[in-house]
């Protein structure tokens, strides 16, 4: 049986072919100018959050003391207002998501967190057919809801860190195109036992997104 790559090189391998694929269209003679567009752009984007996993030992220095949380698939909302042709900004949004945790591989719990960014963006080609833009901004994540090893350990409510972006859109129509998008953000918390910290989760995922979205 032959073996399979990990799910985020299978992602991130699908996002460079994608990149290269809207890069050989681009190649091709674009339209003289777009049509009058709009300042708003929507996308809905399905988006893999591949988390980092970086924490401190609780109580010792192996495997069997870190704490990991789970990847998984979300959905994502976007909403960009664009200032000028070439200078936009974004505000990333998605639904409540719940997470579970883990302790040396043994699930001791959960928690839910809501995670919107907030990014300005620079798009090279405004009125290509082949759009490429890079973004920087802020992430606010808000914590609650964790059960951990039966309530004993606890979170940060809070957690703001930078966020980057890279991503492209390609134009189907003159208000319709497609999406890929890769964005790194660091979110952190406190894990404590009766208000004494014991360790900190470094989340710090990547996100993988590919979908669409309307210009009007």
């Amino acid at each position: 049986m032959k073996n399979r790559l990990p799910v985020p090189t299978r992602l991130a391998t699908t996002a460079v072919a994608v990149l290269a694929m809207f890069g050989a269209l681009a190649a091709t003679p674009a339209a003289a100018a777009d049509e009058t567009q709009g300042n708003w752009m929507v996308r809905l984007r399905a988006t893999y959050l591949d988390m980092a996993d970086k924490s401190d030992p609780i109580g010792g220095v192996g495997p069997s003391d870190l704490i990991t949380v789970n990847n998984k698939w979300i959905p994502e909302l976007d909403v960009t207002y664009f200032f000028t042709p070439h200078i936009a900004t974004e505000l990333v949004l998605t639904v409540p998501q719940k997470q579970d945790v883990y302790l040396g591989g043994s699930k001791i719990g959960t928690f839910s967190h809501l995670p919107p960014s907030l990014l300005v963006q620079y798009h090279f080609l405004p009125e290509g057919t082949f759009r490429p833009y890079v973004g920087a901004g802020v992430n606010v994540t808000r914590i609650w809801g964790a059960n951990l090893a039966g309530n004993t350990l606890s979170l940060d409510r809070w957690s703001v860190g930078p966020i980057l972006q890279i991503g492209m859109d390609y134009k189907l129509t003159k208000n319709w195109f497609l999406n890929a998008d890769i964005k790194k953000t660091w979110i952190s918390t406190d894990v404590k036992a009766a208000g004494v910290k014991l360790s900190n989760a470094s989340l710090d995922p990547w996100l993988f997104s590919m979908g669409v979205g309307y210009r009007f």
